[in-house]
């Protein structure tokens, strides 16, 4: 496993030919699984799921399409995104058990700032309560606070997660993110948490293997 921290902000299109690079050397067992972290500058994605109608405003960003599963996402300065490139072909060819074993990574991560990220049927992604901002029904309301959104090319992963550390928030205003409008976004820093991406990035890497541990050693 190779983990690899991008300073500055990232590209998308090139990061994007970058990674699909790495997912084809991945598949023909010339190079190993690896996860990325890293920023992105502001923009906007479109999953394979996207309605036109959740871009709300379409000239805020630039808008680039994902080929990745889900519906509008925002990515920019403040979000760890994990592009995660496994090998499914060891570790078990089951998509739901992969998405699962990603949401549980998050949430688990998320503890390690005694955050409860919880997942949401229906939905997917990680999600916290706001008791401190009840909803119209008078109870907590429920804000995401990491989204999923994977594709598989020969059974290797690609794409990945992207966790809110402190984005500027009024920026996912230019979509309907992941087709959902009855719940807000969140982040670590706007639940009151001073957490830097530093911090993130070494709970995420120690979280990793009690979800993602080594696969068998790959067999001709």
């Amino acid at each position: 496993m190779e983990w690899r921290v991008f300073e500055g902000l990232a590209d998308y299109p090139e990061t994007l030919a970058a990674m699909e690079a790495r997912v084809a050397a991945i598949a023909a067992g010339t190079a190993p699984e690896a996860v990325w972290l890293l920023e992105h500058p502001p923009l906007y994605t479109a999953g394979t799921s996207s309605d036109p109608a959740d871009l709300v405003s379409p000239d805020r960003f630039p808008v680039h399409v994902a080929g990745r599963g889900g519906q509008y996402t925002y990515h920019g300065p403040g979000q760890r995104v994990a592009y995660v490139m496994l090998d499914l072909n060891r570790r078990g060819r089951d998509v739901r058990r992969f998405v699962c074993a990603l949401e549980n990574w998050v949430i688990a991560t998320l503890a390690e700032f005694n955050v409860t990220g919880e997942r949401r049927s229906g939905r997917v992604g990680v999600w916290v309560d706001r008791p401190d901002r009840p909803g119209p029904d008078g109870r907590p309301a429920e804000e995401k606070i990491a989204a999923i959104g994977v594709k598989l090319r020969r059974w290797v992963s690609f794409h990945g997660i992207s966790i809110n550390v402190e984005p500027d928030l009024s920026h996912f205003d230019g979509i309907v993110p992941c087709g959902i409008r009855e719940h807000g976004v969140t982040s670590l820093v706007d639940l009151g948490l001073p957490v830097t991406m530093a911090d993130l990035d070494a709970a995420l890497m120690r979280c990793f293997a009690d979800h993602f541990p080594d696969p068998p050693p790959a067999t001709d």
